[in-house]
């Protein structure tokens, strides 16, 4: 009803799980590192749980995206099953043939059959994963049960793998007496939280960015409110956003204020002692919509114009700063028309390794030749250029934090393409075949990109994956200097080991980037202190992605 009137392609806050709107947070990729790290660590348990609408399904379809070619999954989505049905559902799930003389025979007849499949799959080097979401359903009895099946084994790893995902009362069953012993295979546990103030204003930004936002419904000074009422739970940002849409429609208003943010969590949130206090001024139910609909008209020609409030692009690219830490600002794309409109085919190259050399070729005619039979040789030749692959999974937003050009994977249906990103702005990207560019709407763009991206960063000397308190060396010297001069103070001397200080600078600087603020220096810490020191790489947000 209000897409129209906010100049929106789509319902950015649907609580429907579109992949065109997936948002990682740094919590959601450690939990997708979690169960990742579950498939090659030789089977077990991997536990992960969370609040209702923390995003568990989210990781859980990322993964389930994620899985290698050699692994056979059995996904369960409703758990309310007995023993004998849940190993019947595994065995469905695996195409497991169980003879009916087997089957009659009951459970045992169903574990005889699973165990002889599981040693036929290893002999063939497949490995197999049973994901149970909703777990905190499955009662003691049918728990032992998954606890029995890990007991077949080889001398090296277990012969089945088991992530149980569910809600935090998962947690405290597992901590029953009777189940001490499932409690101890569990291999790796994660607990989603929710998101915090930044994230949340980050996830804002990225849904009206995908939805083609032109305005800010949401101005930055309401992030802190929202996240507060929503409690940083992205199901509870969604339903609070979306009637706070509807509010502003109703009222004719081009921003969501305050108030029209505290009567929509009234309504959403009605059992909340802070939604309690908000007075009921206008109608969000059904028959107050009725009448939302014969004020359309009149109301999109009195909206004032958008281009006076700030874009969306600028919600996403604020940061909180710490003191005396400044951050440039990237150089903006003029708004052009999008050649290409939604439906439209978009310039991809079936070969990843195409697409990879020329990504490479933006860095300068020294590492156009970069080249190789394959993505992982491509990276390997780029070692020697002090250059680095990162490969990375997320939305826009993602890629507007990195802000430097990428190969992204396209899907059109069955076919899979690669593209290479040299420019984004907030209604369009540009993609680069050749000498050819060609601007693309953003609609069109987010329909077809999975979220998997890889690009190139400029490494320090004597650079290491990671850098902790008490290292020394090169890298920590280009560390301690970089992050001294965002502070205007004096960089410690040549060779000195990574200080408390500098790693509290180092915290500060990643918290601020919506980086995860552990003080250990990786990928993405460099990637974002080259930005910030004008190192000289090809940017994502200057013209043309040519370089700054």
């Amino acid at each position: 009803m209000y897409n129209h009137y906010f100049q929106l392609t789509h319902s950015p806050f649907s609580i429907a799980p579109d992949p065109r709107y997936l948002f990682m947070s740094e919590r959601h990729r450690e939990a997708l590192a979690h169960l990742l790290y579950g498939i090659g660590s030789g089977g077990g348990f991997v536990l992960l749980t969370g609040e209702i609408g923390a995003g568990k399904t989210t990781v859980c379809r990322c993964f389930i995206e994620q899985v290698p070619a050699n692994c056979r999954l059995a996904y369960i989505f409703n758990p309310r099953l007995t023993a004998q049905e849940l190993l019947q559902t595994v065995c469905d799930e695996l195409h497991i043939e169980v003879a009916p003389a087997a089957a009659g025979a009951g459970v045992k007849g169903y574990v005889d059959a699973i165990n002889r499949y599981l040693l036929a799959s290893h002999a063939q080097g497949l490995n197999n994963v049973l994901v149970i979401d909703e777990a905190q359903n499955l009662s003691s009895d049918v728990l032992e049960q998954l606890r029995l099946l890990t007991n077949l084994e080889t001398s090296e790893r277990k012969l089945l793998q088991i992530i149980l995902i569910g809600q935090p009362e998962l947690r405290t069953m597992l901590a029953r007496p009777e189940l001490e012993q499932l409690a101890q295979r569990v291999i790796a546990r994660y607990h989603l939280g929710p998101l915090g103030e930044a994230e949340t204003g980050a996830y804002i930004a990225h849904r009206l960015a995908v939805a083609g936002a032109v305005g800010v419904p949401f101005p930055p000074a309401l992030t802190p409110l929202v996240h507060r009422l929503a409690h940083g739970v992205p199901r509870r940002i969604n339903l609070l956003c979306d009637r706070a849409l509807l509010g502003a429609y109703v009222e004719n208003s081009p921003q969501v204020t305050r108030a029209i943010l505290r009567r929509a969590a009234a309504e959403v949130f009605a059992d909340d002692p802070a939604a309690r206090r908000a007075p009921r001024r206008w109608p969000l139910l059904a028959g107050g919509a009725l009448a939302c609909v014969a004020l359309g008209a009149a109301a999109w020609q009195m909206l004032p114009q958008h281009a006076a409030v700030p874009t969306v692009a600028a919600v996403a690219a604020v940061k909180p700063a710490p003191v005396a830490l400044a951050t440039p600002k990237p150089a903006a794309i003029p708004v052009a028309a999008p050649v290409a409109a939604p439906g439209a085919p978009l310039p991809t190259l079936e070969n990843e390794t195409a697409a990879l050399g020329a990504l490479a070729a933006l860095w300068g005619p020294s590492f156009a030749n970069l080249a190789g039979a394959d993505p992982k040789a491509i990276c390997e030749a780029a070692l020697h250029a002090n250059l680095r692959c990162h490969a990375g999974r997320g939305g826009l937003y993602e890629l507007r934090l990195l802000d430097r050009p990428a190969v992204v994977t396209l899907h059109d249906g069955p076919r899979t393409g690669y593209a290479v990103l040299v420019g984004l702005d907030e209604r369009s990207v540009t993609l680069a075949q050749g000498d050819r560019r060609e601007r693309i709407d953003i609609a069109a763009f987010v329909a077809r990109f999975g979220g998997e991206f890889t690009t190139f960063w400029r490494m320090p000397a004597a650079f290491r994956d990671v850098v902790a308190q008490g290292d020394r060396g090169p890298d920590v010297d280009w560390i301690a200097q970089r992050l001294a001069g965002l502070h205007s103070a004096t960089a410690p001397a040549l060779d000195a080991p990574l200080d408390a200080r500098t790693k509290e600078w180092l915290r500060a600087f990643q918290a601020a980037q919506d980086l995860k603020a552990d003080g250990v220096a990786g990928p993405r810490t460099y990637m974002r202190l080259n930005q910030l020191s004008n190192v000289a790489e090809p940017r994502l947000l200057a013209a043309g992605g040519t370089g700054s």
